[in-house]
């Protein structure tokens, strides 16, 4: 095999070439939306969010529906959730998110367990089916991704004032609520777009992995967002070619990339100051 052959032929059929497109896209989105959540420090509500909605998932494979429409059901229901328990109780909200972090995991596993051959459904909600994707995917993916992109330009402005600081946005009539709700449908959006790629336990990696990495070199929020879309794409790539070679999962490959490129990115800027300090 020479070297041209090592780098094209983990995409040389037609389903490995959708998975590509796919992972690309559902990285994308990815990206633009974990931005905002990198800079808010949502993270741990990203995760509880990503698992929130594998009960709407679930519940739509066995019922034979639209998963994306369970999907949002979903979401739905974990934001109502968490803003009834901090309402109703003395309960911070990251217990909130704790619980029903669990909890909607939880009632997704015991749904899909009802059903006789529920390992395979499961295996795919949980994980993904990145060589899976169909051309209707990716119809949709693209639709979804240029829904999200053009949301996130059109209130880039509300977004900013409310990931550095919330009162001076209530200050400045922008109305933090309604952009911190936005925010959540644009990330319930990311999540439903990405799941059939990468699947709802994995697609945390591409949601904050490429922009922690992109904030620790970036110096504006811009370039942190096109930076993570860059270490996304190839993360994705990258993955899905490391797995055709080595037999590894392409979801689970796919989202640990830009975890590892994080760690190796903060370990080098450890480095390399301490090096230039000693010249």
């Amino acid at each position: 095999m020479t070297v041209l052959e090592w780098f094209t032929e983990p995409f040389a059929l037609g389903f490995q070439q959708r998975a590509l497109v796919g992972g690309v896209l559902a990285g994308l989105m990815c990206a633009v939306v974990g931005t905002w959540l990198v800079l808010r420090g949502m993270s741990f509500f990203g995760d509880a969010f990503v698992h929130g909605v594998v009960p709407g998932i679930a519940a739509a494979v066995v019922l034979d529906a639209n998963p994306a429409l369970g999907a949002a059901i979903a979401a739905a229901v974990m934001v109502a959730g968490i803003e009834w328990v901090t309402r109703q109780s003395k309960l911070g909200e990251d217990t909130a998110i704790g619980l029903l972090f669990v909890g909607m995991l939880a009632l997704g596993v015991v749904i899909i367990s009802s059903v006789n051959s529920y390992s395979g459904s499961l295996t795919a909600i949980l994980f993904g089916d990145a060589l899976g994707v169909s051309a209707g995917d990716l119809v949709r993916q693209g639709v979804l991704g240029m829904i999200i992109v053009a949301a996130s330009v059109a209130l880039y402005r509300p977004f900013l004032a409310l990931a550095f600081n919330r009162q001076k946005a209530e200050l400045l009539g922008m109305r933090p609520r309604r952009a911190h709700a936005a925010l959540l449908v644009l990330i319930a959006a990311a999540v439903i777009g990405s799941y059939q790629s990468v699947g709802t336990l994995l697609v945390f990696g591409l949601l904050v992995g490429p922009p922690a990495t992109a904030a620790l070199i970036a110096r504006s929020v811009p370039r942190m967002m096109l930076g993570a879309s860059l270490i996304a794409v190839v993360s994705v790539w990258l993955g899905l070619m490391i797995s055709y070679h080595l037999g590894t999962a392409g979801s689970a490959t796919m989202a640990l990339i830009p975890i590892l490129a994080f760690f190796a990115t903060m370990a080098f800027r450890q480095v390399v100051p301490r090096k230039v300090a000693a010249a």
